[in-house]
């Protein structure tokens, strides 16, 4: 019987990296490090230096790797930044490195230049086929909400439905939204919010986060508030009040605290309610059936059931993809399930890379 493959499933972000440890087809560990890459490929190296000592038997693995860090601003264009991060990659790691590019499969290094446009920011495409694979013809939506955006991808009959190919066409059907639980300016939410009963214009201005408010409702794991605050200054309770109290002209000495908490929670309603609505669209373009499955991934998580709900939907059992479809190894560390739901495309790119390769 042949072995299982050792696989280390790479999602080579604009702020973060993540991995995924897969052996005998089981994840033993998955995690994620800060990688701001518009400031340089330096941070990038960074994280593969701190997976290297994680995982020494690193050196060992096939390499499954998923992208959307071609996006940033380091790159003159995206076909730029996927052959920069492919060639880099190639260099830096040791053992076969194949690069993920949606239904075109997978592809060297040698070969992204003339793959490119699949393989750019796919990684939407791995999770949603890893779920696809285990709903066993079930249909339903996989909601990954993470610290910059939300993926609504429609899947039934084994595969991901919908002609989507690129950002560029998901955003114009709804199954992308800018909107994340850690680094989205808060002015991208509502133009106008409440406080202490009056409605204010909000200050489009860099002054708070997404972070601020899960932060303060005490919804987001401090392991995945990785970034620094909007200004620099300390997350502590009183200092992400008044970065809140910025976006509306005033200082946080200005209300007590109990007024703080209720503008965040205001803040998470108005981003309950936009993700709502595109999940409608998604739902709804798909004809999909009153008992689809509702697959929640990423580090906001907390919110699916939440957005189900505004969205109109049947209710459903949430099936979390760390605990239900993440496939882990009873050996694995505490908390993985938790990081394979942060961290599902690298745990997806991995698993579909060793099932390529049985």
């Amino acid at each position: 019987m042949k072995s299982e493959p050792l696989v280390i499933g790479w999602d080579v972000g604009g702020a973060h990296v993540k991995a995924c440890l897969l052996q005998e087809g089981r994840v033993h560990d998955v995690a994620q490090w800060a990688c701001p890459l518009w400031q340089g490929l330096q941070h990038l190296d960074a994280a593969l230096t701190s997976a290297a000592q994680r995982w020494p038997i690193l050196i060992k693995a096939h390499h499954a790797v998923t992208m959307t860090g071609e996006m940033v601003d380091l790159f003159a264009t995206r076909e730029d930044g996927v052959c920069q991060i492919a060639t880099h990659l190639a260099a830096a790691l040791r053992g076969p490195v194949h690069f993920y590019a949606g239904d075109e499969a997978w592809c060297t290094a040698a070969e992204a230049a003339a793959h490119w446009a699949q393989i750019a920011s796919a990684n939407w495409r791995a999770t949603a086929s890893h779920v696809a694979a285990w709903a066993d013809g079930r249909a339903g939506v996989l909601v990954d909400v993470g610290s910059t955006t939300t993926d609504l991808v429609a899947f039934g009959k084994g595969r991901v439905l919908g002609s989507s190919q690129s950002d560029a066409d998901r955003l114009a059907t709804g199954e992308l939204v800018y909107h994340g639980v850690v680094r989205t300016p808060l002015c991208a939410l509502a133009p106008q919010i409440v406080l202490q009963g009056r409605r204010h214009n909000v200050m489009n201005e860099f002054f708070a986060t997404t972070a601020d408010v899960y932060r303060l409702t005490g919804e987001l794991d401090p392991a995945h508030d990785q970034h620094p605050a909007a200004d620099g200054a300390p997350k502590d309770t009183r200092h992400t009040q008044q970065r809140l109290a910025r976006m509306v002209g005033h200082d946080a000495s200005e209300a007590p605290a109990d007024a703080w908490l209720a503008l965040a929670r205001a803040w998470r309603s108005a981003q309950v309610a936009t993700l709502a609505g595109q999940l409608q669209r998604v739902h709804a373009a798909h004809r999909l059936p009153a008992d689809a499955e509702m697959v929640a991934a990423g580090c906001g998580a907390f919110l699916v059931a939440d957005v189900w709900a505004a969205a109109g939907l049947p209710d459903r059992p949430v099936r979390d993809y760390g605990v239900d479809v993440a496939g882990l190894a009873p050996v694995a560390p505490a908390g993985t399930a938790a990081w394979a739901r942060v961290c599902a495309p690298s745990v997806a790119v991995a698993t579909l890379l060793a099932r390529e390769l049985r």
